[in-house]
Order: structure tokens, then sequence, then C-alpha cells
């Protein structure tokens, strides 16, 4: 293994990601170290790139930035027994503490010490990433390595979709990303009967299409109670999963639903948003806010559905090499993409 390695790193408090030489990560006892092979860019990511308002006040500098990716053990600390080198892996991005009561109480993902590699501590956009072995999951063989690299979306796809029993139910989802477009095809896949995704960009609305079996609707150019009322629905729809930011979307949201109707919110907007609470007030409607991933239940049922059957490929619409990293961050901050993912191999 060589003393250093290449990595994307946000150098300066400014725009942009420098690639540039740094030292392999040293392991602790607890740790392992991952020779990374794929990475996917987030939403998150562009964020940092661009050194807006949050990424100011949240990362510091410097920083090995990449939280999406996949790769395989190169070297186990002391301490780690149920782990092997060489076998494939991802990872959850969100290190936890062990002090706090939910924590203490199983409810990692509620940990309010909760640190982001790539946001808060060195990250995965290099050739090694050091991880706690307890954040570590192993890939099974019917998960490749690009799939494996986007997995933490999956994951906040997953958790946001089964936040409420889909089977049967006609579903809304807000914000054609990808992912928005991963919770469209989990919830088909469990078993809603109706499932419409609402967008403004044209490219995500036929990628969304072209991914899952879905009623594509832009609202720039089509009523939404056009297609309730297209799709037989006698009061509207039972579950939204808000993942656009977009307020917006959500009042479009809250008026498209049933009485009762359920709302899963993974979106975040910008700053402060207005809310007509008398709507969801008198609609009886029930909002659960949604962060990251369930520490590990999510990890589990993503991979059992992408063993049975679960088809996410086609929301990757671009791969480069990661030495055309600008190139990618420009495709992927256009909006005219699905996931985009680097490969880190020589």
């Amino acid at each position: 293994m060589r003393n250093d390695m290449r990595a994307l790193v946000k150098d300066r408090p400014a725009p942009g990601l420098a690639f540039s030489a740094q030292p392999v990560p040293e392991i602790g006892p607890d740790d392992v170290l991952i020779r990374i092979h794929k990475t996917g860019i987030c939403g998150t990511d562009i964020h940092i790139w661009n050194w807006d308002e949050w990424a100011e006040r949240t990362v510091p500098v410097p920083l090995i930035t990449g939280h999406e990716f996949a790769g395989e053990i190169v070297e186990i600390g002391r301490n780690v027994t149920e782990l092997e080198l060489g076998q494939r892996v991802s990872g959850e991005g969100h290190l936890i503490g062990h002090s706090s009561r939910q924590s203490r109480a199983g409810k990692f993902h509620l940990d309010p010490e909760t640190r982001g590699i790539g946001v808060n501590e060195p990250g995965a956009f290099a050739d090694y990433l050091r991880l706690p072995a307890f954040n570590v999951v192993p890939l099974p063989d019917a998960v490749s390595d690009d799939i494996g690299a986007i997995l933490d979306p999956l994951g906040n796809a997953v958790h946001t979709a089964l936040s409420f029993d889909l089977i049967g139910e006609d579903v809304l989802i807000t914000g054609a990303g990808p992912i928005g477009i991963m919770a469209a095809a989990v919830a088909r896949h469990v078993g809603a009967r109706h499932v419409v995704i609402t967008d403004v960009n044209e490219d995500r609305l036929k990628l969304a299409a072209d991914v899952t079996d879905l009623r594509p609707v832009n609202v720039s150019r089509e009523d939404l109670n056009d297609v309730v009322a297209e799709l037989g629905m006698a009061q509207g729809f039972d579950v939204g999963l808000e993942m656009s930011g977009n307020q917006r979307a959500l009042d479009q949201m809250v008026e498209a639903l049933v009485m009762g109707g359920r709302i899963a919110l993974l979106g975040i907007p910008p700053g402060k948003s207005p809310v007509d609470w008398s709507r969801i007030v008198f609609k009886a409607i029930t909002i659960k806010g949604v962060y990251g991933r369930e520490i590990f239940e999510t990890w589990y049922k993503m991979i059992a559905m992408l063993e049975n059957g679960l088809d996410v490929s086609r929301v990757i619409t671009h791969r480069f090499p990661v030495a055309d990293y600008a190139e990618a961050f420009e495709i992927m901050a256009s909006g005219k993409s699905g996931k985009i993912v680097l490969d880190w191999r020589d």
C-alpha cells in the first residue's frame, strides 16, 4: 500500500474541490481501511462544491469530501473479528455517539451526536477511507459496486417510502430527483397501487418513467386534479413522499391528499417557509420528518429488496473516471442527470 492517496478536498472556503495527494488514513483497533472502488455524487456534495451558506457554516476546511461509496477492505483493526480482508463493502456514513438515550436504546439514526463522513469528518472521495467497523455494510454478490456506491441515497428513499404502509395505496411523490425516483421504485416494489411523481424538470420526469412504472406529471403543464381523475381515485392520494424541498410542492401535496392522509418529509426547503397549518389540521394529516437511514434496519431492507428484484440501476445515468470529476460535478449541478458514479480504480 502506498503512503499517499488521491483525494477530492475542500481545501479553501470557496467554490470547487482540489484533486490532491493526501496521507492514507491510519486506522484504530476498531476500524477498517477500505480501498474505494466507486463513489456517488450527492446533492450535499454539490452544496459543498458551491460553498453555499449551509456548507460555509457546516464543513470544516480542509476536508476530504464524499459519503457514497463501495470498495473492499484492505486493513482490519485488531479488535475487528466479523469482517475479512478483501470483503466488498459499503457503509453507513453517519458516525454516531454512544452516550445519548437514543443511541443506548438502539435508535442510532436519532443520535444527536451524529457526525457525517465527507461533511464533518474525512470522507470517501479518496483512494482509501477509514471507517469504524460498526458502520461497515458487507455487499452480497447480487449488489454491484455501482449500486453499492448509491446505497446511501437509496437508503434515504427506502426510509422515506417505508415510513407508512404502501400496499394498495395511491402514492404522490414530489420531486423527481434521484432519491424521489428511487422512492417511486420502492413504492411499486412493495405494492403501491398508483404512483405519481411531480416535477418541472422534463429530463428527470422522463428518467423517472424509465426507471419504474409510474405516472410522471409536469406540474407546470398539467393539473394534478386531472391526473387524480384520470387514475380513478375517488378522493385523492393516501400517502405523500415530499422529496423536493419546494414549498409549493408541499402545498400541492396537502391539497391532493385524502382526509387522514400521511406525508413523509425528506426534502429540505431553503430558510423558513410559510405553512397553512389549518389545512393540515382540518384534513387530519400526519407528517413525519425523515433523516438519513434507520441504522441498520434500512440497510437490511434495501439489500433484501435488491436481492429480490428491486432494480434502480437505470437511475445511474453517467459514469466517469475520477480524473474527470469536474465534468461530473458540472453535469450533476445542471439537473440533467440521475446519479453519477466516479470510478477510483486505477
